[in-house]
């Protein structure tokens, strides 16, 4: 069932949003060559009980952490560790944060120090597919319109989208209805409604989509162990468009 929130609830996830994106925005000033995801992983914590927000990951069906980080071949769920980053890195940091029971959900790359063209051409059409994505997502539209944007974008660039993660709604839960997949066909899955709320966030792999597991039972990986990135925003549906609850800008 997909719940549909009112303009108070929406207005308690910007909230929310808004701590989460002013904590990517500190994380990106720490970004460099011999910093650690576990390093990362403490600033959050420290960060979030400064602006009375908890992560919602964390404890999540058993996850540790506050922080997926995710690092160069890793799609998504990685564990932070105290391995350096190094020069030509990329890192995936995606959290969900919750502020006064809302919840608000985003995950951003960024580059290690001096990358290669290749990560940076990953890196831009994975941002911009997210947006293209979120143009579609409109009162009247369907899911899989948003879905299609990505996908044709994407693979127009001579890149690949993953297929077994996906958007989805959130709320007063960390997932809910509806799935949104970025990838698929135009006037496809439920219609989109004002008062939705959902998270479009494609990953994007250099090499195939295809994904494998770490024996953690958690992180995803590239099959042919090509880089992957994912950018990630929660937006609400309103009659004026789509309102981005994580905005950094």
């Amino acid at each position: 069932m997909i719940v549909l929130k009112s303009k108070r609830e929406i207005e308690a996830m910007k909230k929310a949003g808004e701590i989460l994106a002013s904590c990517h925005k500190e994380i990106a000033k720490l970004i460099k060559p011999g910093i650690t995801t576990w390093e990362i992983d403490q600033f959050v914590e420290k960060y979030l009980a400064e602006h009375d927000a908890t992560p919602e990951q964390k404890g999540y069906q058993g996850f540790q952490y506050a922080t997926c980080a995710s690092v160069n071949d890793e799609i998504c769920h990685g564990f932070p560790r105290k391995e350096p980053l190094k020069d030509g890195d990329i890192v995936t940091i995606d959290m969900v944060v919750r502020y006064n029971g809302a919840l608000a959900d985003s995950a951003w790359s960024y580059a290690v120090g001096n990358i290669s063209d290749e990560a940076k051409h990953l890196l831009e059409v994975t941002k911009e597919a997210m947006y293209k994505g979120i143009e579609q997502a409109v009162v009247g539209n369907r899911i899989g319109d948003i879905g299609h944007a990505i996908q044709t974008y994407v693979e127009a660039e001579g890149l690949s989208v993953v297929r077994d993660f996906i958007g989805h709604g959130i709320g007063a839960e960390m997932h809910e209805k509806p799935d949104v997949p970025h990838y698929g066909l135009p006037g496809k899955g439920p219609r989109i409604r004002e008062g939705m709320v959902f998270t479009i966030e494609p990953m994007v792999n250099i090499g195939r989509y295809q994904t494998k597991m770490d024996s953690n039972g958690w992180t995803a990986r590239t099959i042919d162990g090509k880089l992957s990135a994912q950018y990630e925003h929660t937006l609400a549906i309103t009659a004026d468009g789509p309102l981005i609850l994580t905005e950094q800008d």
